[in-house]
């Protein structure tokens, strides 16, 4: 999975010594440029992964991550582990704003035909109006409610 945005909050490094070796790991968050902004932690493992992708506070990001979950102690925990890191250009970012997409959204390729739109003197058929909204106006009910 792919999510693009602004880092807003590096968190505190961790480190440690298990079976394998030492190891690093590092969490970050970013927000996205969405019309109703989404929040993102995410989690870099290894020394030279946090040194290759060199994330800092207040950048633009792409983030490549797998989401996977684990039990502890009768309880579920997500961990989102980003896998690749592209720094973006923010001026394409400021460009792109206005006509952003949803994340997800497939982008057509390149020389794609667009889809015209409807003439203007079209307009789509509607179904029939039923027949049961008629019939009990007709009984002469006060109560028109359809429950």
């Amino acid at each position: 999975m792919e999510l693009q945005g602004k880092v807003i909050a590096v968190l505190p490094e961790r480190s440690g010594v298990s079976a394998r070796g030492e190891w690093k790991s590092q969490s970050f968050v970013i927000e996205t440029h969405e019309q109703y902004p989404k929040k993102l932690v995410f989690d870099v493992f290894g020394a030279e992964r946090l040194a290759q992708f060199n994330i800092q506070s207040g950048e633009e990001i792409l983030v490549s991550f797998d989401i996977d979950a684990h039990e502890y102690n009768g309880r579920w925990f997500n961990n989102i582990r980003a896998w690749n890191v592209q720094h973006v250009d923010p001026n394409t970012v400021a460009a792109m704003a206005g006509g952003m997409q949803p994340a997800g959204a497939p982008f057509p390729p390149a020389g794609a035909p667009v889809a015209a739109a409807p003439a203007a003197g079209a307009t789509a058929p509607f179904p029939p109006a039923s027949a049961a909204p008629a019939a009990s106006a007709e009984s002469g009910s006060a109560d028109d409610l359809p429950f």
